[in-house]
């Protein structure tokens, strides 16, 4: 009977630590939300958002961690168990005949045991690692690919890549190597054991602090206006660096060399690089269907007269994506990243116009509280988790080692993406870019994922550290660093799309002169989809009966949906013009008349907001913003009444 209320109390008590946690969380998110409103009205830059949640956070954790009582002298005991030889996963101890379970968490060493060990409010503060990734990074990064400015991204897309794949390896590999001769450092002044740390303990920190997460330096790029083609080239690797970096990660735990853990193995590195394409590929593609299948049931059913559900089924096919890639083993973030992107491209062209307005500010808001309840919880860490490792030697190294790697990153990539780059990235775009690399979201939950042995408590520790300097010291610069670089600011990115349509007004354009990284194959990699894909997946683009052979017909009939007819345009109606690495596309069309007078397609500034719900071809993916397509007059024609 005693026994029984002992564990009803502590099953109420669990349920009031349980409200307290979220208490706590609840109150640091007002604070957030009035500190912003604080900093956006008074146009204050020298602190973002995300930094002062992370010093809500401190304060918070320095409370809860100084405020409550050290636990008693029972729970700090360590017992000794002479007959176990490994560490099982439950364990069932017998006392006094009644038999307990208790769970492995993690490895402690036996000089680092907290007074506060197993301290239950500290315990409840510190979260499951799985809820970052399960549920508070899947809106970050979705929203990341469904807000995307694609006519931007695909312009520097060559650069975007290299900065993303070719970068995070080259700073994945110079951390690992500058970290692993701290180790040793560490081992000869006997901080280490030398079987303690090997080398891919090394390469593994080097990938998971290769992820970038610039949340501060963007925000102030996008309130400021800075030049569109340096906020591109930041935030599109930014974006894709964070899912090259996750993969990485993967990969280089599932490295294990038959023998000696330091010695290169030729056959697990390799497998190691299959698993990387492997996974990559087969996330995107699944992220990719996803998206297809949401795109196919937005066109062929009338779904668009409930918004409601229509939204619905929008959200929860896209969480599923992240959520069906992790159930095979392959990396959501890459899945649900791409899946946005997609969505954005073909879905969103379906949607009614209530659940455009209502995917994008649901994610938006998502994003936003997902992020701060990061960060927060990041100041909290800092005094809640109870096992941290604190080694100087280690994060003097991993300090030097960022800025190395990132050095080793961007200057001699922005030199070799220079000789094929007709309109060049120049030396302060470049420094920006190197300042601009500051650890966040994804290397935190990268680290915290795995808190089990010591080398991992220490990277932990050292991630956090690395977090708070970036985000206060390098986001709180960025703007003195805007100015004394000379980046223009102020940029209206309607006022681009105004002059660059003047220089479409040829008909007949040589693509010779096109100033693009590749003209060509962006013109090879655009056709394609706007004639197949368009017309398959939404309402627009050109009908598959004029794309497509007669002997499809059935098919093309099918496919096609009634109002792409308005839209016919034949296979030499359309010239790829790519304009200073950027991608337009140039429609020429017959006018419909009973006359058959010739008429060409113009590009005319909006004049009024009317007609909301016609669904005009700017609206696509042609990248054209504040214009809209109009028939004109060609010379020598006479006036159509």
């Amino acid at each position: 009977m005693e026994r029984q209320q002992v564990s009803e109390k502590d099953r109420y008590q669990f349920q009031h630590e349980g409200a307290v946690e979220l208490l706590v969380f609840n109150f640091l998110l007002i604070l957030t939300i009035l500190t912003i409103w604080l900093f956006k009205n008074h146009r204050f830059r020298f602190l973002h958002e995300t930094g002062g949640a992370m010093v809500y956070g401190l304060i918070m954790g320095l409370i809860l961690r100084y405020a409550t009582a050290p636990t008693d002298i029972e729970s700090g005991t360590v017992y000794h168990c002479g007959k176990l030889a490994f560490s099982p996963s439950t364990l069932l101890i017998n006392i006094t005949d009644q038999v307990y379970e208790y769970e492995y968490k993690r490895e402690i060493n036996q000089h680092n045991i907290s007074p506060h060990q197993g301290n239950a409010i500290l315990e409840k503060m510190t979260f499951d690692p799985e809820i970052f990734f399960n549920v508070l990074l899947p809106p970050i990064i979705f929203h990341a690919g469904y807000s995307l400015k694609k006519r931007h991204f695909f312009q520097n897309l060559g650069s975007i890549l290299t900065y993303a794949f070719l970068g995070t390896a080259i700073s994945c590999i110079v951390i690992g190597l500058i970290i692993y001769g701290f180790v040793k450092a560490m081992v000869y002044a006997g901080q280490l054991k030398s079987g303690d740390f090997h080398f891919t303990d090394c390469l593994f920190f080097g990938s998971l602090i290769s992820a970038t997460d610039p949340v501060t330096v963007l925000a102030i790029f996008h309130e400021l206006h800075v030049d569109p083609d340096l906020y591109t080239l930041l935030f599109g690797e930014s974006v894709l660096n964070d899912a090259v970096a996750i993969v990485l990660t993967y990969s280089i735990s599932m490295y294990s060399p038959k023998e000696n853990p330091n010695a290169f193995d030729a056959a697990a590195f390799f497998q190691s690089v299959g698993n990387f394409l492997g996974i990559f590929a087969s996330s995107f593609a699944m992220g990719s269907a996803y998206a297809v299948v949401t795109a196919l049931l937005t066109k062929f059913t009338k779904l668009c007269e409930f918004p409601m559900l229509e939204t619905g089924l929008f959200f929860l096919l896209s969480w599923s994506a992240f959520l069906s890639a992790e159930a095979a083993s392959l990396t959501g973030i890459v899945a649900v990243l791409f899946c946005g992107v997609t969505q954005a491209h073909y879905t969103y062209n379906n949607l009614s116009s209530d659940s455009k307005m209502r995917t994008k500010q649901l994610f938006e808001f998502m994003n936003f509280l997902a992020e701060n309840v990061i960060f927060c919880y990041m100041g909290l860490a800092l005094f809640t988790f109870q096992n941290h490792i604190f080694n100087a030697l280690f994060i003097l190294g991993a300090f030097l080692a960022i800025f190395v790697a990132r050095a080793c990153n961007i200057y001699p990539l922005s030199f070799l993406l220079n000789l094929g780059r007709k309109q060049k990235i120049p030396w302060n775009f470049q420094h920006m870019m190197m300042f601009s690399g500051l650890r966040g979201a994804i290397a935190f939950a990268l680290a915290i994922r795995d808190t089990e042995s010591q080398p991992k408590q220490m990277m932990f520790t050292t991630t956090l550290l690395l977090v708070f300097f970036t985000v206060w010291v390098f986001g709180g610069g960025t703007t003195p660093m805007l100015t004394w670089l000379q980046i223009r600011v102020g940029v209206d990115l309607d006022e681009n799309l105004k002059e660059e349509p003047s220089s479409l007004q040829a008909n007949n354009l040589d693509h010779s002169i096109c100033k693009g990284e590749s003209s060509g194959m962006f013109y090879s990699w655009y056709k394609w989809p706007h004639r197949y894909l368009k017309p398959i997946l939404t309402h627009s683009g050109p009908p598959l009966t004029t794309t497509l052979p007669e002997w499809c017909g059935p098919i093309s009939r099918l496919l096609t949906s009634p109002q792409a007819y308005g839209e016919q345009l034949k296979e030499d109606d359309v010239e790829c013009i790519v304009n200073q690495d950027e991608l337009a596309m140039n429609y020429q069309e017959q006018a419909t008349s009973p006359s058959s007078t010739p008429a060409r397609l113009g590009l005319d500034k909006k004049a009024s907001p009317q007609t909301p719900n016609k669904e005009n071809i700017y609206e696509g993916d042609l990248g054209l913003g504040g214009y809209e397509l109009k028939l004109e007059q060609t010379l020598g024609q006479s006036q159509l009444n």
